[in-house]
């Protein structure tokens, strides 16, 4: 599944998980902030919002860590949507 079907057919819930500095600095519209160091203590609000799951950070490193953290505290539909260039080109 792509990134743009996860979006616009499924509904996905995108997450940047950058700092709140460089969300601030520019993000994919309608993006949740939830810094990569808050992914453990945020589980609960996380499976509040709906799924699927779509994580982005600079590069996809960081979103890719919080993709493991997440699926191995039993969320499942997470996906690493790569770095906010990737995104930003993928919804276009």
């Amino acid at each position: 599944m792509t990134i743009r079907e996860l979006v616009k057919e499924k509904g996905a819930t995108v997450i940047d998980v950058r700092s709140s500095w460089e969300f601030a600095d520019g993000h994919v519209n309608d993006a949740i902030n939830i810094p990569l160091e808050e992914i453990t203590t945020r589980i609960d609000e996380i499976n509040e919002l709906r799924g699927p799951y779509l994580l982005y950070c600079r590069s996809g490193n960081r979103s890719g860590m919080a993709c493991s953290i997440l699926q191995q505290s039993g969320v499942t539909e997470v996906y690493n949507g790569g770095g906010l260039a990737d995104m930003q080109i993928a919804l276009m």
